[in-house]
């Protein structure tokens, strides 16, 4: 951790090898994609949207092997490493895994640190603490995904590993800026199905979340699973909320007009055509 006017920060290194988290890659990253992170995430940042920081960058003399446009074509490139901060690195993932693999006893432990150190709001002795937690979940990525959506931003990459617990914007990967509106934009060049295409980014919140209810199912009693479910049916509700919030504010229209909506689309499409 790394203490700066009573913050707490984890340090990760991004690109400096090998760690038990690898699977079969080789843990290095290119100089190419250590750049884009370090500006694209303190972009967002100044962007005001919820992200991970870089605090450094270092240039290595090795030599990493990279096939950039997944063509088969592998190209020798310099190394870099990346030092990154975030207020907790833990994903939706994180939860997954402990709950596939059955290791409830430490899936509770992880929960519990992860809610007392970063969901101040919750109390610990209260019964229905993660049922809290994954309310404010599912309300804070559809806050994030609708802040991605009102600059442009298309991950990329959002699988559950790829999602913060603290719906913070973190390992950017293939992301991309769209230069002009096109709900089919996709900055990854291996997605060829157009899984994460910036048009389905709420929609694969919202299949996400759905894998972090799974996890938290055995946790839960049985009324507490119904209440998770509908409070999972209202992201569709929460995310066009705040979606249209952010909209009108770009547009500067002020209090509700029942056409506000409808102008909005009507844009976006004029958008689209041109």
């Amino acid at each position: 951790y790394f203490c700066r006017h009573g913050e707490r920060w984890e340090l990760q290194l991004k690109g400096s090898g090998k760690t038990p988290y690898s699977r079969n890659g080789d843990g290095r990253a290119v100089l190419r994609s250590s750049v884009r992170e370090f500006l694209c995430s303190e972009a967002m940042h100044y962007l005001g949207i919820p992200t991970s920081r870089a605090a450094s960058l270092v240039v290595s003399d090795d030599d990493v092997w990279r096939d950039q446009f997944y063509n088969g074509n592998l190209k020798k490139e310099r190394g870099a490493i990346v030092l990154r901060l975030a207020k907790s690195w833990f994903r939706i993932g994180s939860l997954e895994i402990l709950a596939h693999s059955g290791e409830l006893d430490l899936l509770r432990r992880l929960l519990d640190f992860v809610i007392q150190e970063h969901f101040p709001s919750i109390a610990m002795n209260d019964s229905n603490r993660y049922l809290e937690f994954f309310s404010t979940v599912v309300s804070e990525t559809a806050n994030l995904i609708s802040l991605w959506m009102s600059v442009g931003f298309a991950h990329g990459v959002c699988n559950t590993d790829n999602f913060s617990l603290l719906s913070i914007t973190i390992d950017y990967g293939p992301f991309g800026f769209m230069d002009s509106y096109d709900p089919n934009f996709v900055p990854n060049t291996s997605d060829d199905e157009r899984r994460y295409k910036i048009g389905n980014q709420a929609t694969v919140g919202l299949f996400n979340l759905s894998k972090l209810l799974k996890a938290l199912k055995p946790l839960l009693d049985p009324r507490q699973k119904q209440l998770a479910s509908q409070i999972l049916e209202g992201y569709g509700e929460q995310y066009y909320s705040r979606f249209t919030e952010l909209f009108k504010t770009k547009l500067g229209l002020l209090g509700e007009n029942e056409n506000d909506n409808y102008l909005i689309a009507f844009l976006l499409k004029v958008s689209l055509l041109c």
